[in-house]
């Protein structure tokens, strides 16, 4: 008993609330898998969607790419915001937003009120992102933060990308339309936001971090001095423009190019999700054993490996399902690694949450943004196989770029400080 109370309390000696923590954890983690299922479920109905709307797979491309950008562009002005008016406000208003614009793509009766409906969506799951992220990290006993945050991340890949695909497709077999199946979607989030305003405490503006007074509050253009402030953000669009490639267009490669029937396709693009899921836990967890650059170059290689020979497998849905969930433990993985413990520990003093901002959100922009759109065309123009070609494209180069990080793993570095100063022993 004695035990259990001393993990429970912190760095102060003072009692922590772990009820709250994980009730906390259990609202966002969910809050954050509904913005990932909201998020992507337009691509399993997409095929749908093409045919009674005339669309084509460059406004496929178009269409996840918006969202993106904007997500990418929020998610950097709104991280600072969140400091200042608490997190509440934000998680309840843009969760309650992005599930209202999620049915109302429902309704949508063309491409273009498609695109703004989207614009908006990444707004507000943009806006939403940080915020959650920091109140998890805010209600989390310290020695559980990380693996706190990695698991509400992780639900993104596993509503989003694992359960979204099945949802959407098993909800058309008993819906009239997939105008119903985006109707229906809004509801889990509109529950999750009221639980949210009930159950979420605002930090005291007098318990917020502050900058030691005498050094002044940083420069945010200090992160541009860091090496793998840079590298992580090139290799974080290498992944995200294999990774959201691949979620963007399989759907519709199942569909129109290995004439997988609509339930197969279901099944076989959930690996996204539930591969998505363990690496998010997986890969980062490794690079505290092998280090960060390791974890990193090994992720991109596997992944690209198992990415080719997805592209030669033909219509085995038991097969392309094995080797769509090694593709997506790898790069999904990759997204965790290379926006958490890489960004966090290339940070200068103080602008950690900046770092991750930068990183993730630049990698949202280029690599889940214009990436996709990119995609479309290639589609367009040489054929939806095609578009695996680039994907593969995405993670060779972020292999190359993997290879320049500086190894930041506070467990390498402590070991070759020993082995240093074990040296400098023997020589005395």
């Amino acid at each position: 008993m004695s035990s259990a109370l001393h993990h429970d309390s912190n760095h102060n000696g003072l009692a922590h609330d772990t009820a709250y923590e994980r009730k906390t954890l259990i609202l966002l983690g969910l809050g954050f898998g509904l913005v990932g299922l909201d998020r992507w479920i337009v691509a399993p109905l997409f095929p749908h969607m093409m045919r009674d709307l005339n669309l084509n797979f460059q406004q496929l491309g178009s269409l996840i790419g918006i969202l993106s950008v904007a997500w990418g562009v929020w998610a950097i002005a709104m991280g600072p915001v969140s400091d200042r008016i608490g997190r509440k406000k934000i998680l309840v208003v843009t969760m309650v937003a992005f599930s209202l614009l999620s049915s109302l793509s429902g309704l949508a009766s063309g491409f273009a009120s498609l695109m703004l409906i989207r614009a908006v969506m990444g707004v507000a799951e943009g806006a939403f992102t940080p915020a959650s992220v920091a109140a998890t990290g805010e209600a989390s006993l310290p020695s559980r933060r990380g693996f706190n945050q990695g698991l509400q991340l992780s639900m993104f890949s596993l509503l989003g990308l694992g359960f979204a695909p099945i949802l959407a497709t098993q909800l058309l077999r008993v819906v009239p339309s997939w105008h119903w199946v985006f109707m229906i979607s809004a509801v889990p989030g509109l529950i999750v936001a009221v639980l949210i305003s009930r159950t979420l405490r605002d930090k005291p503006k007098s318990e917020l971090p502050t900058v030691a007074t005498g050094a002044g509050r940083p420069r945010w253009t200090t992160l541009f001095a860091s090496r793998n402030v840079w590298l992580a953000m090139l290799a974080i669009l290498c992944a995200m423009a294999g990774i959201f490639v691949v979620s963007a267009m399989v759907p519709t490669y199942l569909v129109e190019v290995l004439h997988l029937d609509t339930q197969k396709m279901g099944f076989v693009v959930s690996a996204i999700g539930f591969g998505g899921f363990i690496g998010s836990f997986g890969v980062a967890g490794v690079s505290d054993f092998i280090g960060r650059r390791n974890a990193a170059l090994i992720a991109f290689v596997c992944a690209a490996v198992l990415l080719y020979l997805f592209a030669q497998t033909g219509p085995n849905p038991q097969m392309l399902f094995i080797l769509l969930f090694g593709v997506s433990v790898f790069a999904l993985g990759l997204l965790g690694l290379l926006s958490g413990p890489i960004a966090t520990e290339a940070a200068p003093a103080g602008l950690i949450a900046s770092s991750v901002g930068f990183v993730s959100g630049a990698g949202e922009i280029f690599g889940g943004g214009l990436a996709p759109a990119i995609a479309g065309s290639v589609a367009q123009h040489f054929g939806l196989p095609s578009t695996l070609t680039f994907a593969l494209g995405g993670l060779v180069a972020g292999g190359v770029v993997s290879l320049f990080l500086v190894e930041t793993s506070p467990r390498k570095r402590g070991a070759a400080s020993s082995a240093a100063l074990g040296v400098s022993q023997d020589i005395a």
